[in-house]
């Protein structure tokens, strides 16, 4: 199955308890974390699979984003698969800078709960909306500490395969935090590849609409589709002009340009930034930018365009980030769609027949706590 757009889930906090649930979702399965451990706050996010609420661990004090998602979805060998990649890569998430890392993970018999990091800067997409398009400085620093994410990824065998503007969130400070590996691939070593069609898009590398088996190759592409928006305020497929021609608007059209047509870099931009925006979007992955097999990052690193980073201090997050994100009121919710945060806090009544139906076998093992979260904040 392939997430086409799988939600980009973002993250948020305080006191309002209201929960409606049956029995059923009262009934922990295992000793563990539960939702008696959490104050509900609001709604942050929804999409097919999931909804995010801002939740409050009640030991703690501290605010986290809960995502939930209902059993009866995750209903056949793939999205049981992808549902524990996720909580794979989340775990590993936990020991990087720039990534969301996890909480905790605990089940209901309806349901799945992860509780993840709470980052309430909001994310490009909402930023790129307002400013239409970053200076190259800015878009510089953002590139670099996803490249970091990224290569880390890579270094523990996983491709990410949904980098867009969407799934870049920004912390309090203004760092960057990447999210959502509901596609990611695990298990990659150098020189593997996997072959799933999958991905947003605007960002779905060629060699993945050649139908060619494919490595961490299609993660570079997207992040060279990423700057481009950055830089120049709008995709390298632009194919919005062509709405009069309703041939020209569909999917099938925009793999098309993806993959035919020479990708043009706006004469605003610095040669430099030319420069790697080529090198990322080369449609050859053998030739692209971070894709040699014993040099792959540190030509990134290298590259005239990121010269001026000290990748060293930029890992330690003591760089300091070129925008802050304004965040005033109590929960710090200015950057999240009021759409979502007015909706009640509560989760549905369960329906016990399509609970009965739920082989809970799949689940066993769900459960999670992040023994270094836990002891840090322990010690509080």
């Amino acid at each position: 199955m392939c997430h086409y757009h799988y939600p980009s889930l973002l993250m948020l906090s305080l006191c309002h308890p209201i929960l409606q649930l049956d029995s059923g979702d009262s009934l922990q399965l295992q000793p563990a974390l539960g939702l008696r451990d959490f104050e509900l706050v609001r709604v942050i996010g929804r999409g097919s699979y999931a909804k995010v609420l801002l939740v409050r661990f009640r030991q703690s004090e501290r605010l986290y984003a809960m995502k939930v998602i209902k059993k009866e979805l995750v209903n056949d060998e793939e999205d049981i698969d992808w549902v524990q990649t996720e909580k794979h890569v989340f775990e590993q998430a936990s020991n990087h800078p720039f990534l969301v890392g996890l909480h905790s993970c605990f089940q209901t018999e309806s349901r799945l709960f992860f509780v993840i990091e709470y980052v309430n800067g909001g994310d490009l997409m909402f930023h790129m909306q307002r400013q239409r398009k970053l200076p190259e400085e800015h878009a510089r620093f953002y590139a670099a500490e996803i490249s970091l994410a990224l290569s880390f990824l890579h270094e523990h065998g996983v491709v990410y395969r949904d980098l867009k503007l969407d799934n870049v969130l920004l912390d309090v400070d203004g760092h960057v935090k990447l999210t959502d590996y509901g596609m990611c691939k695990e298990g990659i070593r150098p020189g593997d590849t996997t072959s799933t069609f999958c991905g947003t898009p605007n960002y779905i590398a060629p060699e993945i609409l050649r139908g060619e088996d494919y490595g961490f190759s299609v993660d570079w592409w997207a992040l060279g589709v990423l700057m481009f928006e950055m830089m120049a305020g709008r995709s390298p497929f632009d194919i919005v002009g062509n709405a009069d021609n309703p041939d020209q608007n569909t999917e099938d059209y925009l793999f098309q340009v993806i993959l035919e047509k020479p990708i043009r870099i706006p004469r605003s931009l610095s040669v430099k930034a030319s420069q790697v925006l080529k090198g990322f979007l080369n449609k050859d992955p053998r030739e692209r930018l971070g894709c040699h097999p014993q040099t792959g990052f540190g030509d990134i690193q290298t590259h005239p365009f990121f010269r001026t980073i000290d990748w060293e201090l930029l890992e330690q997050r003591q760089v300091m980030p070129p925008f802050k994100p304004h965040i005033s009121e109590e929960f710090g919710l200015d950057n999240f769609d009021s759409q979502f945060t007015s909706e009640p806090v509560q989760l549905t009544p369960n329906d016990e027949d399509i609970v009965r139906k739920i082989d809970q076998s799949e689940f066993e093992g769900f459960e999670y706590i992040n023994p270094l979260l836990m002891s840090a904040e322990e010690s509080v």
